[in-house]
């Protein structure tokens, strides 16, 4: 009987192994952690995100036409886990007020426009499923626009003096949030 138990635990435990290697051997390679910062004037930004390739398909669309981030469907901007963004001071996001912290950040895209939301629930790896909205701090919307192609998505920040400008770039798409000291 001992024996059996050793054996059903030594296959559960080749199991996670395996999870854990293929993840961080295989999934990582296709769509690896990236990490944004922005520092300036004693505000620090910090987005955590995975960066997903375009790999030939059609990014942003309509479902009917096969896109991988059909429009009005909830994406965690990026791939493997929810990205999640930290703030070391209170801000005003895409002009509403949100206190210092780290929260989960996804998107709805749209033809014309998205709409970003931040969110209390931390910490979640494979995050396919939708967040629980009841835990949403803000929604903005903020306009899409036409961007040069590029492959893999990416995350960045940029400032015009008083705005720092946190872009999200993917295909032929550019979506631009503001972010100001509140």
């Amino acid at each position: 009987m001992k024996k059996k138990i050793y054996i059903g635990l030594a296959v559960v435990l080749v199991v996670i192994i395996g999870v854990v290697l293929y993840g961080a051997l295989v999934v990582s390679k296709k769509s690896p952690i990236k990490t944004a910062t922005y520092s300036d004037q004693g505000i620090d930004f910090k987005v955590v995100y995975c960066q997903p390739y375009k790999k030939g398909r059609l990014i942003f669309g309509d479902e009917k036409d096969g896109a991988l981030q059909p429009y009005g469907k909830y994406w965690r901007l990026g791939a493997n886990a929810a990205t999640e963004i930290t703030f070391s001071k209170n801000v005003m996001f895409g002009g509403k007020a949100v206190n210092a912290g780290t929260y989960r950040m996804y998107a709805v895209p749209g033809a014309t426009s998205f709409q970003v939301s931040l969110n209390s629930d931390l910490g979640v790896y494979f995050a396919v499923s939708e967040p629980d909205y009841t835990k949403d701090v803000i929604k903005v919307d903020v306009p899409s626009e036409a961007s040069p192609e590029t492959e893999q998505f990416v995350i960045n920040f940029s400032s015009d003096g008083s705005t720092v400008n946190m872009d999200f770039v993917w295909d032929t798409t550019k979506v631009r949030v503001p972010i100001t000291n509140q």
